[in-house]
């Protein structure tokens, strides 16, 4: 029986998957996730009166910036010709949080939810870096897959 598992050959060795032969199709994929923190951190955002600047704009940059360098950073993906990188931010006073989501799409061999992935946890990561002298105990959670669309297996989304 084969494993699910398709970084893995017939030995058990770690192998980046041959896309070789697969069609390049429009792939797209959507993550999300947040960040929880103080009040007054959030309110710090949400002026644009952080120490260090215009936290969404340079999380958002970095964000994209993850995107592109994905391969460099997951042993084994492919590095790919990205088409769109998005990345986006709500700030919800109710829980104290930012949320950030991010859509990539590529035309390529393969799917782009890694890179959606990187995205949003370097995002996050950004925001933590640029408010953690307010505020230490941020806590980034929720990361995920929201959706994902093109190639073999189709469309897929999150229930609910």
């Amino acid at each position: 029986m084969t494993s699910p598992l398709t970084h893995f050959d017939a030995q058990g060795q770690a192998h980046m998957v041959d896309v070789a032969a697969k069609p390049a199709t429009h792939r797209l994929a959507i993550a999300e996730g947040r960040i929880e923190m103080l009040p007054a951190t959030l309110a710090l955002i949400a002026s644009g009166s952080a120490k260090k600047g215009d936290v969404l704009g340079i999380a958002r940059i970095a964000g994209i910036m993850a995107a592109k360098k994905t391969s460099e950073l997951i042993p084994l993906c492919h590095p790919l010709a990205l088409t769109r990188v998005a990345v986006e931010f709500q700030l919800k006073e109710a829980g104290n949080t930012v949320e950030c989501r991010a859509t990539v799409e590529t035309v390529g061999p393969t799917g782009v939810e890694m890179e959606a992935l990187t995205a949003v946890q370097i995002a996050l990561l950004t925001i933590y870096d640029m408010c953690k002298a307010a505020d230490r105990g941020m806590t980034i959670s929720g990361v995920r897959v929201l959706e994902k669309h093109g190639g073999k297996s189709g469309s897929w989304q999150v229930e609910g």
